[in-house]
C-alpha cells in the first residue's frame, strides 16, 4: 500500500510538473490567477466582460471601479487610473480604452511597481496614459495556402479552409496578446495579395475572424490587389479613372461593410515587384489611392498606400520612392495613409531613415518597421529591435506621422514566434506604438519580468544581453553602412560574390557594396548617385562627406579606400576586420549569459535558446570569414593578427547552397549543403 501510495505521488507530481512546464505560449500574459479581486464595471459588454475577467482572474490590489468618462486629456483609447477611498479608480471615453487600462494594471503588477497594499500613497498614480497613434497595425504577409512570406514561426494562423464554421482558439489568444499591448489592428494577408481576398466566399471568412477580434478592440484590414475588379470579374481594365472600375471598387466595399461594419480598410503595394497598379494604365499612385479612399470614404475606411517601388532603372534603389513620391505630395485624400518603410532600401539590419519622412509635408505618413527578422537571421538569431526603432525616432519625431505598422512574425508555432525572444519584438512593437518615448531598456525588463521567473540581477543580465544584441549582428553581418550582402533567394546568409545571370543588378549583393581594389562602398554622396540631397540640408552636408559622415553609415554613403583612415587611426580594413570578429565575440558572451542562467529558466525554453545561440554563433563566424575571405581579395592587405582567424576556406562557402524558400527558416546546418 505504501508503495502504491507513494507510486501515485510521484505520478501526480509528474503531471504537475507537466501541467506547469513552459512552452511559451502564454507570451508575456502568465499572471497567475490565485487571488480574485471586486471589480465593477458600468454594464456587460463583450469588451467590459473581458476587462472584468482579467482584472478578476489575476488582480491582486484593492478593489477596481471601471468608468467610462469623457475627459479632456484624454484620447479615445486612453486611460487615468487613480486611488481613492480604498479603490483603484479607472476612468477612459471608451469600453476598449478600459481595457487596454485593465491590462495596464496587470503589467504593473506583475513588473513589480504596485504593491498588494493600499495604492494611495503609491508613486505609480494617478496615472494618465494616451497612445502616440491612433492607428497601431500588424501587417501579416500571410498567404492563402497558409505560407507565410518572411515567416519563420509555422503556418498562418488563420486556417482558411476551416472558416468560417471552425474558429480556433488560437483567435481569440492573438487578440488578447494584441490588446494587452495596445495593438487595435491587423492587416490579414499579404501585401502579395491574391485578389481571392475578395470574393464573397472569402469574406465570410474574414467576417467570422473579425467577429472574434471585435471585443478586443482589434479592427480587421485587408491588403488588395490592385487588379481584382479584372481577376474576379472578367473587367477588361483596372484603370482607377475608369466608371466601371469606380463602380466595381464601391460594390465591393459596401459587400464588406455590410459584412464587418467596423472594418478598417485596405493596404495596398501597387506596381511595385510585379505587383499591378494605377500606373499600369498611366495613372498615379495619388490618382489609384484616391479611387479606393472615395469608396472607402462613407464607412469611415482608410487606405494605407505601400511607397515601397523601385523600377528596373540607372537611379540608385535607395532613391527611387522619394523620386516617385515626393512630386505627388499633397495630392492624397484625407483618409489615404501612405506606407512608408524606416529605412530607403529594404529593411536592412542598419539603414538611414528614408528621406520620404522629411520630405512629404503634406502628406500623412505611416512608418513601416519588420518585426519579423527576414534579415536579421530569420527565427534563429536573437535580435531585441527595440534599438532599431529608437534609432529611427531620433530622426523621424513619432508626432510628425499618422500611424505606425509592423509586418508580422506571428504563426502557429507552439510559442506563436519560433524564437522565444522573437516575442519580445511582437510586444516591443505595440509598446512603442502606444509610447514611443519608453526606452528599450524600459522595455526589455517589462518584457523579461512578465514573461520568465527571473531575479532582478537575473533581468540586468538578460536586459543588456538584448539591448547589445541587434548591434551585434550588424557587426558580424554588415558593420559601417554595409548591407544588402545576403545570399539570393532567401536573405538569411552571406553571399557577396552573388552574381545571377540575368538577373537585376540591384538584386546583386556587388551593386551595394561594390568592393574593388580601389576600395568598397557605395557613393551616394554629390559625386556620386547623390542621395545625400534627397536629406534636409544639415543632415544631406553631414552625410555628404566622409569625415563628418557617421561611421556606422560611411560605406552606405561613401567608397571609400582600403587605406582610408578611420576616427581611431585605423585603416577601414582594420576597422572593418575588426567589427567583424567583435560581433562574433559578442555572441560568444551571449552564450555565456544565458548558460550561466540555467537554473533559473524552465528547462524547454532554456534549451530552445541556447540551441539557436548555438545556431547563431556558427552562422556569425560564417558571416565573418565569408565577407572578410571575399572582401580580402580586393583589400589584398591581412586580417589583423590579434583576431581570430577564419576557420573556412573561401571555396568552400561559395559552395554553399540553401533552399530558395520564403517560408522556411535555415536550420544552422549550413556546411553540409552544396551546389
Amino acid at each position: 500500500m505504501k508503495y502504491k501510495a507513494l507510486s501515485f505521488f510521484y505520478i501526480t507530481l509528474l503531471f504537475i510538473t507537466q501541467m506547469a512546464a513552459e512552452d511559451g505560449s502564454r507570451l508575456w500574459l502568465r499572471q497567475s490567477t490565485e487571488k480574485a479581486t471586486q471589480v465593477i464595471a458600468p454594464h456587460p459588454s463583450p469588451t467590459l466582460d473581458i476587462a472584468v475577467n482579467e482584472l478578476r482572474q489575476s488582480w491582486k490590489g484593492d478593489p477596481v471601479l471601471l468608468t467610462l468618462k469623457k475627459d479632456k486629456a484624454l484620447k479615445p483609447d486612453g486611460f487615468r487610473i487613480y486611488a481613492e477611498n480604498g479603490k483603484i479608480r479607472v476612468i477612459s471615453p471608451t469600453e476598449t480604452g478600459l481595457l487596454y487600462a485593465s491590462y495596464h494594471l496587470l503589467r504593473l503588477q506583475a513588473t513589480h511597481k504596485t504593491t498588494s497594499q493600499s495604492f494611495t500613497h503609491n508613486t505609480v498614480f494617478p496615472l494618465v496614459s494616451n497612445p502616440t497613434y491612433h492607428l497601431r497595425i500588424l501587417n501579416h504577409w500571410d498567404n492563402l495556402d497558409r505560407t507565410i512570406e518572411r515567416g519563420y514561426a509555422g503556418q498562418s494562423l488563420w486556417n482558411w479552409e476551416d472558416l468560417p464554421h471552425i474558429l480556433s482558439d488560437r483567435y481569440k489568444d492573438y487578440a488578447r496578446a494584441n490588446a494587452s499591448i495596445g495593438i487595435n489592428g491587423t492587416v490579414l494577408n499579404n501585401v502579395n495579395a491574391s485578389p481571392e481576398i475578395l470574393s464573397t466566399d472569402y469574406l465570410q471568412k474574414v467576417k467570422a475572424l473579425a467577429d472574434v477580434f471585435r471585443s478586443y478592440g482589434l479592427r480587421v484590414y485587408l491588403s488588395v490587389n490592385f487588379a481584382s475588379p479584372m481577376a474576379l470579374d472578367s473587367l477588361s481594365t483596372a484603370d482607377p479613372l475608369n466608371k466601371e472600375v469606380i463602380r466595381w471598387w464601391k460594390s465591393k466595399v459596401k459587400e464588406i461593410y455590410h459584412l464587418i461594419p467596423d472594418f478598417g480598410g485596405f493596404l495596398v503595394k501597387a506596381n511595385s515587384e510585379g505587383q499591378p497598379g494605377p500606373c499600369d494604365f498611366g495613372r498615379t499612385h495619388a490618382d489609384g489611392a484616391n479611387m479606393l479612399a472615395d469608396a472607402l470614404k462613407p464607412y469611415n475606411g482608410i487606405v494605407m498606400w505601400r511607397a515601397f517601388v523601385y523600377s528596373p532603372s540607372d537611379a540608385d534603389r535607395a532613391k527611387q520612392a522619394y523620386l516617385e513620391f515626393k512630386p505627388l505630395d499633397g495630392q492624397f485624400r484625407d483618409n489615404v495613409i501612405v506606407q512608408v518603410k524606416n529605412g530607403p532600401v529594404d529593411f536592412q539590419p542598419r539603414e538611414p531613415y528614408s528621406p520620404l519622412f522629411t520630405a512629404m509635408a503634406h502628406t500623412p505618413l505611416m512608418v513601416e518597421f519588420q518585426i519579423t527578422q527576414e534579415y536579421l537571421g530569420h527565427s534563429n538569431h536573437l535580435a531585441y529591435l527595440s534599438p532599431m526603432w529608437k534609432e529611427f525616432f531620433q530622426f523621424v519625431p513619432p508626432h510628425s506621422l499618422k500611424a505606425i505598422a509592423g509586418v508580422a512574425n506571428i504563426g502557429t508555432d507552439v510559442n506563436w514566434c519560433g524564437h522565444s525572444f522573437g516575442q519580445a519584438n511582437w510586444y516591443t512593437f505595440g509598446r512603442l506604438a502606444w509610447d514611443s518615448s519608453l526606452s528599450s531598456e524600459v522595455i526589455a525588463d517589462e518584457w523579461l519580468q512578465q514573461t520568465f521567473d527571473l531575479g532582478e540581477s537575473e533581468v540586468l543580465k538578460v536586459r543588456d544581453l538584448m539591448l547589445q544584441s541587434r548591434e551585434a549582428v550588424v557587426d558580424y553581418m554588415m558593420p559601417l553602412g554595409l548591407h544588402h550582402l545576403f545570399a539570393w533567394g532567401h536573405h538569411y546568409g552571406p553571399e557577396p560574390w552573388c552574381d545571377i545571370p540575368g538577373a537585376r543588378p540591384d538584386w546583386m549583393p556587388s551593386y551595394y557594396h561594390k568592393a574593388d581594389k580601389n576600395g568598397i562602398g557605395f557613393n551616394r554622396s554629390s559625386t556620386g548617385s547623390h542621395a545625400t540631397a534627397q536629406y534636409p540640408e544639415e543632415l544631406a552636408n553631414q552625410y555628404d562627406h566622409p569625415d563628418t559622415c557617421p561611421e556606422h553609415y560611411l560605406l552606405w554613403f561613401h567608397h571609400l579606400p582600403w587605406t582610408y583612415q578611420m576616427k581611431n587611426g585605423q585603416t577601414l580594413w582594420e576597422k572593418l576586420c575588426r567589427h567583424y570578429d567583435h560581433g562574433v565575440q559578442q555572441v560568444k558572451e551571449f552564450q555565456k549569459t544565458w548558460d550561466s542562467l540555467e537554473e533559473h529558466i524552465d528547462a524547454a525554453r532554456f534549451k530552445e535558446v541556447q540551441s539557436r545561440l548555438k545556431t547563431q554563433m556558427r552562422d556569425a563566424v560564417w558571416w565573418k570569414d565569408a565577407c572578410l575571405l571575399y572582401f580580402q581579395q580586393f583589400s589584398g592587405m591581412p586580417i589583423p593578427y590579434d583576431l581570430e582567424r577564419p576557420i573556412h576556406e573561401l571555396e568552400e562557402l561559395k559552395q554553399i547552397q540553401l533552399p530558395i524558400n520564403n517560408y522556411e527558416c535555415p536550420t544552422g546546418e549550413l556546411l553540409n549543403t552544396k551546389r
